[in-house]
């Protein structure tokens, strides 16, 4: 059974937030560096807190990429690898250039 594919509408709003993520993310990586962004949740039990749940979070959204890139016929490891590294922007990346298994 295949899931149904990513609406017009969908993809825009996708695009919107990948695009208000990418301000941040851009400005945090260019303040503070790649590893310094890490420094600041590492400070206090609060900052660790969070971090752990976006990790949980996360790999939650790891286990249905995983799931829904094989009933598609994708390859997961990209968008596993792209989460690795760069966070949300991985399934993001993966949500607007999802379709259906033909």
């Amino acid at each position: 059974m295949a899931s149904s594919t990513i609406s017009p509408m969908q993809r825009t709003l996708l695009i919107m937030l990948t695009a208000a993520l990418a301000v941040p993310t851009v400005l945090a990586v260019r303040d503070h560096g790649f590893v310094g962004i890490f420094g600041y949740q590492l400070e206090t039990w609060a900052g660790v807190q969070v971090l752990l749940d976006l990790v949980i979070a996360l790999v939650l959204v790891w286990v249905w990429l995983w799931r829904d890139a094989q009933q598609l016929g994708r390859n997961p490891w990209p968008w596993i690898g792209l989460t690795l590294v760069a966070g949300s922007f991985g399934p993001l990346f993966y949500l607007m250039t999802r379709k259906t298994h033909p």
